[in-house]
């Protein structure tokens, strides 16, 4: 047996595991009617700073949480606890991607029926995370104005294996001579059509339109 041979049975092995759990966590979200949002994206396209926005406008109507999923460190925890909303950290070490059976620990306690909205942010990557379902309801992949046009061609996975894209840091986009025509055209060569959102966590701009998809679901 050849060793590449080895790291496809073993690679393909822990992937069907992840699914069973995955599939067990969809049951559970469903059950206690609570919607599971995740949020994939390079690191510095903008998922912290959006989801910490959406948080605090989000629990004037409903109950949310959040789930942090980074290498190291619980700095992006701590600034999502800053919107009053029960936030928790998975610290991955040197694992690039949340994984169902972390999602799965990290709720143990949680009471899921007090919940209408509950989002995970992943590591960071727009690899790794593309093949590992959470159990999630709604994925959302993020690529920022200052990333480039072709985001989606060279990281066609995640936008495959997702529901909506987001173009983020769009009060940058003149800055840094950003063609949202041509993004959206690599978007919809990848994955025709997907639903795409523009928005910008520092004017506001596109957040009422991002705010209403997310109502949609409950």
């Amino acid at each position: 047996m050849t060793a590449t041979t080895r790291l496809v049975e073993v690679r393909t092995k822990i992937l069907k595991q992840n699914d069973v759990t995955a599939r067990a966590l969809r049951e559970r979200f469903e059950a206690a009617g609570v919607c599971v949002v995740s949020l994939v994206s390079s690191p510095g396209a903008g998922k912290t700073t959006l989801l910490q926005k959406t948080l605090q406008r989000l629990r004037e109507r409903y109950r949310v949480a959040a789930l942090v999923g980074d290498l190291a460190t619980e700095n992006d925890a701590q600034r999502l606890a800053q919107a009053n909303v029960p936030v928790r950290q998975i610290t991955t070490g040197t694992v690039c991607h949340l994984e169902a059976e972390m999602v799965e620990q990290a709720l143990d306690d949680w009471r899921l029926d007090e919940l209408d909205f509950l989002f995970l942010e992943n590591v960071g990557n727009l690899v790794c995370p593309a093949t590992y379902d959470l159990g999630e309801a709604l994925r959302l992949v993020l690529f920022s104005v200052t990333e480039g046009e072709d985001k989606p061609l060279k990281y066609p996975t995640i936008f495959n294996t997702a529901d909506v894209a987001l173009i983020t840091k769009m009060d940058l986009a003149a800055a840094v001579e950003f063609d949202l025509a041509a993004a959206r055209r690599n978007i919809q060569a990848v994955r025709p059509g997907m639903e795409v959102l523009e928005l910008s966590s520092k004017t506001g701009e596109g957040m009422k339109r991002w705010l209403d998809l997310l109502a949609s679901r409950q």
